[in-house]
């Protein structure tokens, strides 16, 4: 059993700590939400007083923060507090400039996931990891509590990077496989014979045959519930913003990047920011993007 501090109990960080304790582990968290404090004591977490205070005797540290200025303070707040001997381990999603920085200074593995919520509840989460080898071999028995799929990606930095890349792909072929099915409703094609088709022959794809942005085809898909989110637009709106800046910085050409970053900038702002990214096609079906041919 071992002693881990946790900062950070959202939407993601309160059941991948839940799992650690279901798991046996002597889980001891903090969150600067109050409520968020007491839905982890219900789960079986140790109260902390403060960040430090999570981190002070555990073997490993885990934060599961919103941006890369929360973690940066968070580490800097923790820095004395943590054991010699512990592993250190940020999950939040930030961008890759910081994430290397902050490991220069507080040697880190940086482990952004996927799966979105529902795969923090099951346990299947995937983790990206950057870092030093050995950190890695010593926090994978711990990681594979919260997750089903752990690689490491490289040094430090690689796991966010892997995160932005998956991410962008992802946020692309949403929006690709949503326009396949507006396009159907428009040609009378129904949900059930396009999915039937395209999951069977070269338009397959996780977006579709997971995730199926309309109801039916995939009954645990968000489209199911009204797009109430496992993975919400703004997230995916954050991680497009940080690919964009990665692009950026690297000099790469990423147009269908920057063209789903418009398009979920304008979901967003028409009002489906709080809900799942799948329900994008709402926002096709309404014909009001340019370009679309409505």
């Amino acid at each position: 059993m071992a002693r881990i501090g946790f900062v950070g109990l959202g939407h993601m960080g309160l059941p991948m700590a839940r799992n650690l304790a279901r798991a046996g582990h002597e889980v001891r968290g903090y969150d600067l939400s109050a409520a968020a404090m007491d839905a982890a004591a219900e789960g079986g977490i140790q109260r902390a007083q403060s960040a430090p205070d999570a981190a002070r005797g555990a073997d490993f540290v885990i934060t599961m923060l919103p941006a890369g200025t929360h973690v940066r303070a968070a580490w800097a707040e923790m820095a004395g507090a943590v054991e010699p001997h512990a592993v250190l381990v940020d999950c939040s999603t930030i961008d890759v400039e910081t994430a290397r920085e902050v490991a220069a200074g507080l040697p880190m593995l940086d482990a952004p996931v996927s799966g979105g919520t529902m795969g923090a509840e099951a346990g299947t989460l995937t983790f990206m990891v950057g870092g030093e080898a050995a950190d890695f071999a010593t926090a994978k028995p711990i990681l594979e509590h919260m997750g089903r799929s752990i690689v490491h990606c490289g040094a430090a930095g690689a796991g966010q990077a892997a995160k932005l890349c998956n991410n962008m792909l992802l946020a692309i072929s949403m929006i690709g496989t949503s326009e396949a099915f507006v396009l159907a409703e428009k040609l009378g094609l129904s949900h059930a014979a396009l999915f039937e088709v395209a999951s069977k022959s070269s338009g397959q794809c996780w977006s579709l045959t997971t995730y199926c942005p309309v109801p039916g085809p995939v009954p645990g898909s968000p489209a199911n519930r009204d797009y109430k989110p496992g993975f919400a637009t703004a997230l995916m709106l954050k991680d497009l913003g940080l690919s964009q800046q990665a692009a950026q910085a690297a000099g790469a050409a990423t147009p269908l990047g920057a063209a789903a970053l418009d398009l979920y900038d304008r979901f967003a702002a028409e009002g489906g920011a709080s809900l799942d990214f799948s329900g994008i096609i709402q926002m096709l079906r309404r014909g009001q993007v340019k370009g679309s041919g409505a």
